[in-house]
This record gives structure tokens, sequence and C-alpha cells, in this order.
């Protein structure tokens, strides 16, 4: 039988730990009202829509990170298929002290690895063959370090349930327009043309409200990840040449590519951008470049390093 856990050694984050929270409470909140409003505008859709609801947040919480994963190309491999691979994630399980997540490599040239699941028994971690072709040992183990990090605090899920609350308000708004207007398109009077204008109203209000909760929550879950990989490790230089190759060789993917993938980059170690105005800065999933080298930076002269 399988010992009962308490925690991994990765550094508790209380300040991650509060967000997280709060982002899911505001995002519960958001969805309920969401759902009411529609019940509201759409009363005689309301079967359909309590269906919807109810069945994309089970498909949220139960699939949505096996539909990333498939999404973003991930291939479980074999320790015989990736010894590498699979021995750096044994040795960050060991020093982290928790079960070892399934392992995945995606073909792509993007240097990259994520993280998914609902928890460490449900977890995955994958790394892509242009990563793996890039980086030293200790570097690909500071990545790791980093991905398993968000697995142990659990942020994955957050991620996951959050990011998919903008594509759930599009789909649940088509599916009450498609059950309900046909009795609302009989009513003489104003109603429908009101209905027909606040529907995507509330859509793009839902749409903006949780695209900026879930920027600010990754935001500050990056560099967490970072802090504790770091302190996992002992190697926050590892980390920091890692991450200055990921974002210099991003810059040489064919932007179709990156354009591809930047769906995905709240899952993403570095993100996959096509540009670095500062507008796709301030709405980013991550922090800049300069941001988390400053603070590997601190942490190593607080540990000694030189």
């Amino acid at each position: 039988m399988p010992r009962t856990r308490t925690r991994s050694r990765y550094a508790k984050d209380q300040g991650l730990t509060t967000r997280m929270v709060t982002t899911m409470f505001l995002i519960g909140l958001l969805y309920v009202v969401f759902v009411g409003v529609l019940l509201t505008l759409l009363r005689g859709a309301w079967p359909i829509i309590l269906i919807v609801a109810g069945g994309l947040f089970v498909v949220q919480f139960w699939f949505s990170d096996r539909i990333a994963a498939y999404s973003m190309g991930a291939r479980e491999v074999t320790p015989e298929q990736a010894p590498a691979l699979h021995g750096a994630v044994d040795r960050i399980c060991a020093l982290a002290d928790m079960p070892k997540p399934r392992v995945a490599i995606a073909h792509s040239d993007i240097p990259n690895a994520f993280a998914t699941g609902r928890n460490e028994r449900t977890a995955l971690v994958c790394a892509t063959t242009g990563l793996l072709r890039r980086l030293e040992p200790e570097e690909l183990e500071g990545v790791l370090a980093h991905e398993l990090s968000h697995v142990a605090h659990r942020d994955v899920a957050v991620m996951t349930i959050a990011s998919f609350l903008g594509v759930l308000a599009g789909m649940m708004t088509r599916v009450a327009l498609w059950g309900g207007f046909g009795r609302i398109g009989n009513s003489r009077d104003q109603n429908t043309a009101i209905v027909a204008l606040l529907i995507p109203l509330v859509s793009a209000v839902v749409y903006v409200i949780s695209f900026l909760l879930t920027r600010l929550l990754s935001r500050y879950r990056e560099l967490s990840a970072d802090r504790a990989a770091a302190l996992l490790t002992g190697r926050p230089s590892a980390l920091g040449s890692a991450l200055t190759k990921v974002s210099g060789d991003m810059a040489r993917i064919p932007t179709r590519d990156l354009r591809q993938a930047e769906p995905f980059n709240a899952f993403y170690f570095a993100p996959a951008f096509s540009s670095r105005e500062s507008l796709g800065r301030l709405l980013s999933s991550h922090p800049t470049l300069e941001q988390r080298l400053d603070q590997l930076g601190r942490i190593s002269a607080r540990l000694g390093h030189s």
C-alpha cells in the first residue's frame, strides 16, 4: 500500500496559497454570476443552461488537464525511451520527496516544458525535444524542478480550471442562444433586441475579468516556482542559465510556430512570444526574464554562491 504523505520538501509559499484561494473564489463567483445572468436573460432556456454549465464544470475539473496535454503534443515515454529525462525527474522527485509523475515528450523545436494534473497522483511533466537538445543536465533539472513545484503547490489545477472560464463563457452563450432565442423571438416587445445586445456584452466582461485574474496569478506563480526550484536544487544559477538559453533561442523560432504555441503560454516554463511589445508584457502569463533572473540572483547571493 502507498504510504500517506503530508507535503513535499518544496518551500511553502503562503503568498501563492492566498492568491490561489482568492483567484478561485473570484472565478467561482464570476461563474455563478454568469450563469445567473444567462438564466435571467434567457428564461426559456434554463434547463439547457444548467445542464451545460454543470457538464462543462465537470469537464473542466476532470479532463481539462488531459485536453491541455494532448493539445500541446505531450506523448508519454518510458524510462527505456527517454532515460536521461526519466533520470532527471527521478532525482528531483527524490529531492522533493514526492511521487513521480508521468513523463512525456512533445516533438517541437520550441524549447519549453510544462506540467499538468489536478494533483500529484494525476500529474504529468513534459519537455519538448527542443528543450532536451539545448540544455545541460543541471539546467534541465532546474527546469523540471520548476515544473514539479507547480504540481506540489497544486497551482496547475487552479490555472487549468481558471483558464477555461473565458472559453466557457463563449460556449455557454452559444448554447443558450440556440436553445433560448426560439422562444424569445416570438415576443413582440423590445426584449429580444435587449437580450441580443446584453449577452455578448456579459460574455466579453466575463472573459476580460477571468483573463486578468488568471494573468495576475500566473505571473506570481512563475516567480514562486523559480524560487522553490532554486531552493530545492540549491543551484539557482543553473535555472537562470536555462531561462537565458530558452528565452534567447525563442527568438530564433519561426513566428508561425510561436503563434500556435501562444494559447498555452500559461502552462509553459517560458512564454512563446511572437513579439516583445510592452502591451504583450503587461498581459503576459509570465514575469519578464529580467525579473526572474533578478530573483534568482538574490537567492544565489543568499545561498552564498558566486
